[in-house]
């Protein structure tokens, strides 16, 4: 379906749904009154504090994060939303890893629950690297309503490419 290239794999009476909501002109209406809200967390150094916070709540076990940041190239490459990395080094003889989670720049202009999501998204890598059962039940245990809000966000993301669409025109 054009314009809803986030939601590919979803099933076809839900796509109908969403379809009609653009043909009608109602997607961000919809959105503005599920998630009224923006979040407050605009710098890098308020993102790692957030970050760091959940990871505390929900994975006091899992290895600490060294750097956070909101990356403005991450929205352009494979649409990458959020990215983890873990980068080893050597140093003295011995080696270092280096825990690294960047969020794409969009997500500073998002509701709170959106961003939440993301964030819960890439710290899960830090216990389950692969996308699968696993992977989303833990994404479920720190954030209820996970798959929920998923949904949303690439509802959010279809919509955004939209309006931009428009004002490209």
């Amino acid at each position: 379906m054009t314009g809803l290239k986030y939601l590919n794999g979803y099933p076809a009476e839900l796509l109908a749904q969403v379809q009609s909501l653009v043909a009608e002109n109602r997607l961000g209406e919809y959105l503005a009154k599920q998630y009224p809200e923006r979040h407050d967390i605009q710098s890098d150094k308020a993102l790692y504090r957030y970050v760091t916070e959940l990871r505390q709540e929900n994975l006091r076990n899992a290895p600490p994060i060294d750097k956070v940041l909101y990356d403005s190239k991450l929205d352009v490459v494979k649409h990458a939303l959020g990215l983890h990395t873990a980068l080893s080094r050597n140093h003295g003889g011995r080696l270092v890893a280096k825990k690294e989670i960047r969020i794409a720049s969009v997500f500073r202009e998002v509701p709170p629950e959106f961003l939440r999501m993301i964030v819960v998204h890439e710290l899960a890598h830090l216990k389950e690297m692969e996308h699968n059962k696993a992977f989303y039940q833990l994404c479920e245990y720190m954030q209820p309503g996970y798959a929920q809000l998923e949904f949303d966000l690439r509802l959010f993301l279809c919509w955004r490419d939209m309006e931009k669409g428009r004002a490209d025109t």
